[in-house]
Parts: C-alpha cells; sequence; structure tokens
C-alpha cells in the first residue's frame, strides 16, 4: 500500500505540470497520481497522506454545482466523511499579475471543505516573496498550502515544489 496520493484537476496544462513536478520529489514507491476523474473517493482510506492541486480561473471551478465540476463531485463525495485519519495538503496555481486580488483562492476552498471531514491539514506555505493584493487561500502570512504562479514564476516551481514537499514529509515522517 502507497503512503501518499496526489489528487489534480484539470488535466493538461499548467495544474498537470506542477502535480508531476510535486509527484517527482515523492519517491515513487510510496505516491500514486491520478487526475480527479481517474480517481475513486472510496480509496482515500488506503493512504495516509492526499495532496490536492488546482488552481483558482474561474470561480466556476469551485462554486459550481453541476455534474461535470470535478472539484465539487468529488468533495461532495466526501463532505460527510468522518476523514479524521487521513492527512490533506494542497497545492494550488494562480497568477499574481492578471488576477492579484483573487491569487491561490483555491487554496482557501479547499481548506474550508476539508476542515469539514475531521481530517488533518498540513503544508502552510509562507506569504512572502509572492505579491499580490488578496487572497480567500492566505491567512496571516501563511498560504493554506503550496502556491505556485506557473505564469509569471514558473522558475520557482521546482524549488517551491521541493522545499514544500521536504516539509510534507518530515512532518509525516517519510
Amino acid at each position: 500500500m502507497k503512503k501518499v496520493v496526489l489528487l489534480y484537476w484539470g488535466k493538461g496544462g499548467n495544474v498537470e505540470k506542477a502535480a508531476n513536478t510535486i509527484y517527482q520529489q515523492f519517491d515513487p514507491e510510496i505516491i500514486d497520481i491520478f487526475p480527479l476523474d481517474n480517481f475513486n473517493v472510496e480509496n482515500l482510506d488506503q493512504y495516509k497522506l492526499v495532496i490536492l492541486g488546482g488552481s483558482t480561473v474561474g470561480a466556476e471551478n469551485w462554486q459550481d454545482a453541476t455534474n461535470d465540476n470535478m472539484w465539487n463531485n468529488f468533495l461532495r463525495k466526501i463532505e460527510n466523511k468522518d476523514l479524521s485519519k487521513l492527512t490533506f495538503a494542497a497545492f494550488g496555481l494562480g497568477n499574481q499579475v492578471l488576477y492579484p486580488n483573487h491569487f491561490v483562492d483555491g487554496l482557501g476552498f479547499f481548506n474550508e471543505e476539508i476542515s469539514k471531514t475531521n481530517a488533518k491539514v498540513i503544508g502552510k506555505w509562507p506569504t512572502e516573496g509572492y505579491s499580490f493584493t488578496d487572497s480567500e487561500g492566505e491567512e496571516n502570512g501563511m498560504f493554506y498550502g503550496l502556491a505556485l504562479d506557473e505564469d509569471t514564476e514558473p522558475e520557482l516551481t521546482a524549488e517551491r515544489a521541493k522545499k514544500w514537499t521536504d516539509e510534507l514529509k518530515k512532518e509525516m515522517g517519510f
């Protein structure tokens, strides 16, 4: 049994690229990676750490309750589960230049939704070094997870991913 599962959405763009960068920071013997549409929620309890990743492009990614909204489907399936034996962490993509008032808002949404399940949430990340004006993904100088900007700072992604995953591994005892 692997210890970590990394779930991401959407496919084929910067989120998938960032997910693969994070995946590569782990020993492949302990981690699985799935786009959200290829993962069965009933298998969550097979893991100790669940890493979620998404972007903040468009409020419809988080608020649209239609059947084809992958995050909404996933979160509705887990909202009434007791996941107190699991630990969650998240990474989010945003654009500090074009959307400085909503930079990585998705991290706040992940945090809010996962907190309903009694799961432990780890992986906060400092806001230092970023240039934005507002974010629902931030509180008291810390993001609720790893903040990445593949549009304006792609050269920083690998270093940030390494530091963040090193902290996750340390906290989880991997």
